[in-house]
């Protein structure tokens, strides 16, 4: 997925939500004008963290096993996306390519974007996605939010008076 129905994002940061102290993976469009927060959970939070401070471990973590399979098969990672927001859930897709296939796997977010970290690959979300999410919907004002230039501590104030339920994404 990628053109007109999707938009580029890239991994604006990680936190933790204040109150269940869930790891958060927040995306954010080139303009800095649409953030998509994602509840996800501690290893796959680690698995990023350590892809983004390039941190190596010892021994492969199960994303670095999965690019390192795939490699070894001649397969690469073309791009994920985010696809959809169903009962509370987001869905996502790992596209590889295989020789001259290219196949669409079905994932978790979180295992989604650890991919795309750690193969550089281009992170879509689906804009049906950025709609439905309450984050582009609500605001305190009932208006649609303008996170550009948000400080850091305008958006623990943002996220503190948020539950993952706001979101639509149960762990």
């Amino acid at each position: 997925m990628k053109g007109p129905d999707a938009i580029e994002m890239t991994v604006a940061g990680l936190t933790l939500d204040q109150v269940t102290r869930t790891p958060i993976v927040v995306l954010k469009d080139s303009e800095n004008k649409l953030q998509l927060p994602i509840w996800i959970g501690l290893l796959e939070a680690t698995a990023m963290a350590t892809e983004i401070e390039g941190i190596k471990m010892a021994r492969p973590m199960t994303h670095d096993l999965f690019k390192n399979v795939l490699s070894e098969l001649g397969g690469t990672v073309k791009r994920v996306a985010i696809t959809e927001l169903k009962e509370n859930t987001y869905y996502a897709v790992i596209t590889l390519t295989v020789g001259d296939r290219e196949v669409a796997m079905d994932s978790r977010p979180s295992d989604a974007i650890a991919m795309a970290l750690r193969s550089k690959t281009p992170i879509y979300v689906a804009k049906e996605v950025l709609e439905q999410s309450s984050v582009l919907q609500q605001t305190e004002e009932g208006k649609d939010p303008d996170f550009a230039n948000v400080s850091k501590e305008k958006w623990g104030e943002i996220l503190d008076k948020m539950s993952p339920d706001d979101f639509k994404y149960k762990m």
